[in-house]
């Protein structure tokens, strides 16, 4: 399996050739770039299977050198040092990350994973939402990319109120009356919305707590938020409701 690192650190670089020479055999390394204009260069020299790709370097990042290779076919390994929240993000694109320092296992089992695939490369629809959904980490007034049977739906995240499940989908609602239907999981969205003061009340519901309009207390205690829909709160989560303070 032809593979190139990518990373502006030279002492990664290093690291992750001497564990993938001990631990995944099946690689050849055919490439070591320290630039995203290296990378650039050496996936069109050399044709690899997959890419491990550091995303911050100077000059172009991860996302650019993606962005400029889109006519290429491979898979992606993302190598990041981001914190948890951040990497909600790869797991809500469905794309492969290791985080550093890497663990032996992880690395193990990623390369695993993309000698398995019977189809390699990140989609460019997979590339617009992590792109994204990753710089909503940082952003004042946050948007996110979620996923529809159509395609991408590209929203403030101050503009969603609630989600609700559907089996392993969910419906997200939005303040000027209008909801979409997400092809993910309420987990996989709570995952993704969890820094921007969403909360899960419940099995079946997150909120966005700037839209709590009351809580209403007893037994089956349940929410009424912004737009009147009237959310149950589960006995777990009463506790954290009670402590936003708002009551």
């Amino acid at each position: 399996m032809k593979t190139i690192l990518v990373d502006d650190e030279e002492n990664s670089l290093d690291i992750l050739e001497i564990e993938l020479k001990e631990y995944c055999p099946q690689v050849e390394i055919v490439a070591k770039c320290k630039s995203g204009q290296e990378a650039i260069a050496a996936v069109h020299e050399f044709n690899p299977d997959v890419v491990f790709l550091d995303i911050e370097m100077p000059q172009m990042n991860g996302f650019e050198v993606l962005k400029n290779l889109e006519d290429q076919e491979f898979d992606v390994i993302f190598v990041t040092a981001y914190d948890q929240f951040a990497l909600k993000a790869f797991e809500f694109s469905a794309v492969d990350y290791l985080l550093k320092p890497i663990v032996k296992e992880r690395l193990i089992a990623a390369v695993e994973k993309v000698s398995s695939l019977a189809e390699t490369s990140i989609s460019a629809e997979q590339l617009n939402m992590l792109m994204t959904n990753f710089q909503s980490y940082w952003q004042s007034q946050p948007r996110v990319a979620l996923p529809t049977s159509e395609g991408l739906e590209f929203v403030s995240v101050d503009q969603i109120i609630y989600a609700q499940s559907e089996s392993n989908y969910c419906w997200v609602f939005f303040d000027d009356g209008n909801k979409i239907f997400l092809s993910k999981t309420l987990k996989d969205l709570e995952g993704l919305l969890a820094k921007h003061g969403f909360i899960r009340i419940h099995q079946s519901y997150l909120i966005n707590a700037d839209f709590i309009k009351r809580y209403v207390r007893g037994q089956g205690g349940y929410i009424i938020l912004s737009n009147g829909a009237k959310v149950p709160v589960s006995r777990s989560k009463k506790e954290v409701i009670l402590n936003l303070g708002r009551w």
